[in-house]
């Protein structure tokens, strides 16, 4: 609508009837290997889609300013009816894709372009606050500096220098700052980071200038918006995603407030043990073996994927909306199992106690996990040094596979820490199945105004290995709220 024209790569199946459209919108370049779009558009062609591969404004050979998140809601809305409007077109249209490829869909629905008919958001977000740039108030430096430096920035520097008059070493040190994440983490102030600077990322600094949840990130929330929502969607995520959160609270917002009931009722979830992005090979996350089972190609994701389009754009009986709409893998029997609801209705909310002689520190402390409450016990004691932060080891990460690397690890050596208290239950005397919301509820005090807390659920194997299952964090100034925080009394 302001004159920006992006560029896309169509593919078409035979024949000269026309077809309804399969739409991406990627920040990450439309010629990527086709293995890469989450969805084979050869193979959607053979199936008889039109399928329009985008790269967004700012993006490799798309015109315009590329700012994250911004654009996307008028550009999506305008591409969507683009597409639909084609001589080759039927005027149905659904998107797909990760990660940001999924901001890219959920923008687009919240503007209500008519001719949107479904979607398919794998591993995104329901917040750019809450759950992407911030995680429990706390800036994400790991997924932010290395998704920024590397995949925005690094990737579409030829774009950008032909943009804007950015000197040609610049590509050698952003190169280098990929290479030396771990010393770049370290750098203070944040607001002064000096890698990004000279127009690289402006929107960046707008993030670490925008701590609270303010009008800033509203207006972006799909949260916020899903009651003006009127699409189905197929909301695709990962236990060990960055993401998954977001990919539940979208799945249940959408439930519960859509704008039609044909959105509230064509809400389906599938849940694997996957991390965001390329694990070390099939059925691995991080460093433990799911089985082959767990592989996206062993559930056929592709036509899955292709069942759920026929369905919504082609008007095909196939019975997918007949099967239970949610899908998930249990990790631990590794098997895949059909639910008809999130969370669980037969799944039993046990409250679990932190239990110590007041020395907790590290799993050979005296923290124990149980579910009797605790009566008069001394408290637990750490001393944080910033200067030697409690490294993450594995878990929710993006996106550096070495430096972030997701999934599961042994968590034994973190555990060995004075400044990390472990509560552990006796051994199992039977399997226990842990499925659904989890929820810590620390008292605590500090000695300063403001703290992190970070927790972690672990599983420790008959071998004693500790294998993380899930961690949140919260910054102690939006305990409350995180659009107002409030400092605690030291």
């Amino acid at each position: 609508r302001d004159g920006t024209i992006l560029y896309a790569d169509i593919y078409r199946p035979e024949g000269s009837g026309p077809s309804p459209v399969l739409l991406q919108r990627t920040p990450y370049d439309k010629t990527l290997p086709l293995s890469l779009n989450m969805l084979d558009p050869l193979k959607a062609a053979k199936r008889g889609y039109a399928v329009v591969i985008q790269d967004t404004r700012g993006r490799y050979t798309s015109e315009g300013e590329f700012y994250a998140f911004r654009d996307d809601i008028d550009d999506g809305y305008d591409s969507v009816e683009w597409a639909a409007s084609q001589p080759w077109s039927l005027g149905k249209v659904g998107m797909y894709g990760n990660s940001y490829v999924g901001v890219t869909q959920w923008q687009a629905a919240k503007a209500c372009p008519p001719h949107l008919n479904a979607i398919a958001p794998r591993v995104t977000a329901s917040n750019y606050h809450e759950g992407w740039t911030y995680q429990g108030g706390a800036f994400a430096l790991g997924f932010n500096v290395s998704w920024t430096l590397g995949n925005l920035t690094l990737a579409n520097f030829q774009s950008l220098a032909a943009r804007k008059q950015i000197p040609p070493d610049r590509r050698a040190q952003l190169l280098q700052a990929v290479d030396t994440l771990e010393s770049v983490f370290t750098g203070l102030p944040l607001k002064a980071f000096p890698h990004l600077q000279g127009g690289l990322a402006d929107y960046f600094y707008d993030w670490i200038a925008h701590p609270d949840d303010d009008a800033y990130w509203q207006h972006l929330s799909i949260e916020a918006s899903h009651a003006r929502i009127s699409v189905p969607a197929l909301n695709i995520g990962g236990w060990y995603d960055i993401f998954l959160g977001g990919t539940l609270r979208n799945y249940l917002g959408m439930q519960a407030q859509g704008a039609t009931q044909e959105a509230r009722q064509g809400q389906e979830l599938l849940i694997g043990p996957w991390q965001h992005g390329a694990s070390r090979g099939p059925g691995l996350a991080g460093d433990h073996y799911f089985g082959l089972g767990s592989d996206p190609l062993a559930i056929d994701l592709d036509g899955l994927l292709l069942r759920w389009f026929d369905y919504w754009l082609k008007g095909v009986d196939n019975g997918i909306r007949r099967e239970p709409p949610v899908r998930i893998f249990v990790m631990g029997d590794n098997v895949w199992r059909d639910e008809q609801e999130w969370p669980l209705a037969r799944a039993q909310a046990v409250p679990y106690y932190l239990h110590s002689q007041g020395k907790a520190n590290t799993s050979t402390g005296n923290g124990t996990l149980s579910p009797q409450p605790p009566g008069e016990e001394p408290p637990d004691v750490f001393l944080y040094n910033p200067i030697d932060p409690v490294p993450t080891r594995g878990g929710p990460l993006c996106c550096n596979a070495y430096f972030m690397a997701g999934g599961a690890y042994d968590q034994q050596e973190i555990e060995r820490r004075q400044d990390v208290l472990v509560y552990s239950t006796p051994p199992l005397a039977r399997d226990v199945e842990i499925t659904g919301p989890l929820t810590v509820t620390l008292w605590a005090a500090t000695s300063a105004a403001d703290t992190d807390f970070t927790a972690k659920l672990v599983d420790v194997c008959e071998h004693g290995c500790a294998r993380n299952l899930t961690d949140g964090i919260i910054r102690a100034r939006y305990r409350d709220s995180r659009s107002t925080p409030s400092l605690v009394q030291p």
